[in-house]
């Protein structure tokens, strides 16, 4: 792989955005659509790693900004790290909110969630450098046909995900232990015991010939052949040992 293409790793893994995860732009000048901000955290957490640990946020500078007398801005500045291996990342963006104004009927507004808003537009923005939602970012999110690949590319992952969750749900079977060869010997003797025909003597003869159980098995079979009347299958027994 190329050193570009190898760049481009960490990005093409995030920049597609769920479709169910956008929100349009509200309460600004112009229209777009924004990715749902705790989407994006859930996303960082499934690539980096738990928030704190495999990347966080520090806030760099915020505070408010009077523009006029019935107009103030809240204003943050974010650095969004996250790990790389052993190497510590880092990228940092400025978020804004009207925290007071004037509407155009003459009322007062003043939102008192101005600085979480704040915070939360620079985290966004700043996740967005990396490659988060980077399809928004970017421009082609408003192309009909790109949103439906989308869609398509986040239930592929949802059927994937659910057919891993119940094959590990699926009960697995027991598995038998086991057995030494003396349970093994004790289990010839008991069917040598119980044997109603002939081919029984003959098999375990023939597993345990040559083995330290060979005598124990050939007696075995020998009386049991001689409680049944089996003249050939003691003969046989005999010949075994002798050879």
């Amino acid at each position: 792989m190329s050193q570009s293409n190898s760049n481009m790793e960490l990005w093409n893994s995030v920049c597609i955005t769920d479709p169910k995860k956008v929100k349009p732009i509200t309460g600004k000048s112009y229209r777009g659509s924004s990715p749902q901000p705790y989407w994006l955290v859930q996303r960082a957490t499934e690539t980096f790693g738990p928030c704190g640990l495999g990347w966080g946020v520090e806030i760099i500078q915020q505070g408010f900004q009077q523009c006029n007398p019935e107009t103030m801005i809240h204003y943050a500045t974010v650095r969004v790290w996250y790990m790389q291996g052993d190497k510590r990342c880092s990228t940092e963006h400025m978020g804004g909110t009207m925290a007071m104004y004037k509407t155009n009927n003459g009322k007062m507004i003043y939102d008192e969630d101005a600085p979480k808003k704040s915070v939360t537009d620079a985290i966004v923005k700043a996740l967005s450098f990396i490659g988060f939602a980077g399809d928004i970012f970017s421009g082609i999110w408003d192309d009909w046909k790109y949103q439906e690949m989308a869609a398509a590319h986040f239930n592929e992952q949802a059927n994937n995900q659910q057919q891993a969750t119940q094959h590990s749900q699926q009960p697995q079977k027991p598995q038998k232990p086991k057995r030494t060869e003396n349970q093994i010997f004790n289990d010839a003797l008991a069917a040598i015991k119980d044997a109603t025909e002939t081919h029984i003597l003959d098999a375990a003869m023939k597993k345990f010939k040559g083995t330290t159980y060979e005598t124990g098995i050939s007696n075995a079979c020998r009386a049991r052949a001689d409680q049944m009347g089996w003249v050939h299958a003691q003969n046989n027994s005999n010949q075994q040992m002798h050879h």
